[in-house]
């Protein structure tokens, strides 16, 4: 049986795209009042607008950096006092960048993955779970990967910030324990969203054979789980939820139809 999340308020980190804007979707149709950021303001505005016309919730927009740990500081301080009783965080922002061999891969890109996936996710997390420990209640749900169970080929870093979140939701679990917070992370195979076109720094070509022949999870099968997470009533926790396509056993083994 769900238990309601109608009237929470959700704090969800890149919801311009993908899996984020998924959350952003499903949690208004569960009646959740929504925080989204990200950092693209023209999308977060086309969001606002398809919410509030569609579903009859409380949406606060915002452009945040997650990468700017003065601008996250600034944002949660000074978030008006309506908005404040965070109810459940969705750390999803993140990225990949390039599948190149760790000894010719792109420096830059692997500063934006660590700013991103590791120290975005600390810097929210850092000033958005004190209030729910004051408040004794809370839920903090991380977007991980199945990069963060296994590694492969070309992806050190981004697996190794992957790795990361695996470690930080496992120690902030005990951080938090007995305090009323909840600490959950979502793993998905492979999903069809704009992540493959940021890795390869917008080759849609080559983003588009990533998904040959295979049926991947969307943005809406992993908001799904999201959801369910944050749904479970407030004795029991998913602590972990691997989630894959029928097609896809690891990171190595995907079944491929032939055209």
């Amino acid at each position: 049986m769900n238990f309601s999340i109608k009237d929470k308020i959700v704090f969800i980190t890149g919801a311009t795209s993908g899996i984020g804007k998924a959350c952003a979707i499903a949690f208004a149709k569960e009646g959740s009042n929504l925080i989204i950021t990200g950092r693209r303001k023209e999308r977060l505005d086309e969001l606002l607008r398809l919410i509030t016309d569609n579903y009859n919730v409380k949406v606060l927009a915002h452009k945040l950096d997650v990468r700017n740990r003065r601008e996250v500081e600034s944002f949660v301080s000074g978030l008006p006092e309506k908005w404040r009783k965070i109810d459940i965080l969705v750390n999803n922002a993140g990225l990949g960048r390039g599948l190149n061999p760790l000894f010719e891969d792109d420096i830059e890109g692997w500063e934006e993955m660590i700013d991103t996936n590791i120290k975005g996710l600390l810097y929210v997390t850092r000033f958005v779970v004190p209030g729910m420990v004051e408040r004794g209640k809370g839920h903090v749900i991380n977007i991980g990967s199945i990069a963060g169970h296994e590694a492969y080929k070309g992806g050190g870093v981004y697996c190794a910030t992957k790795h990361a979140v695996a470690a930080i939701t496992k120690s902030l679990r005990m951080d938090l324990l007995g305090k009323g917070v909840r600490v959950s992370t979502v793993d998905p195979g492979m999903v069809e969203t704009e992540f493959s076109i940021v890795r390869f720094y917008g080759d849609e070509e080559k983003a588009k054979k990533v998904y040959e022949g295979i049926k991947p999870l969307t943005g809406e099968d992993v908001a799904d789980a999201v959801v369910f997470c944050a749904t479970r009533p407030p004795h029991a926790n998913i602590n972990e939820m691997i989630v894959m396509p029928a097609v896809q056993a690891n990171v190595f083994m995907t079944y491929r139809e032939q055209s």
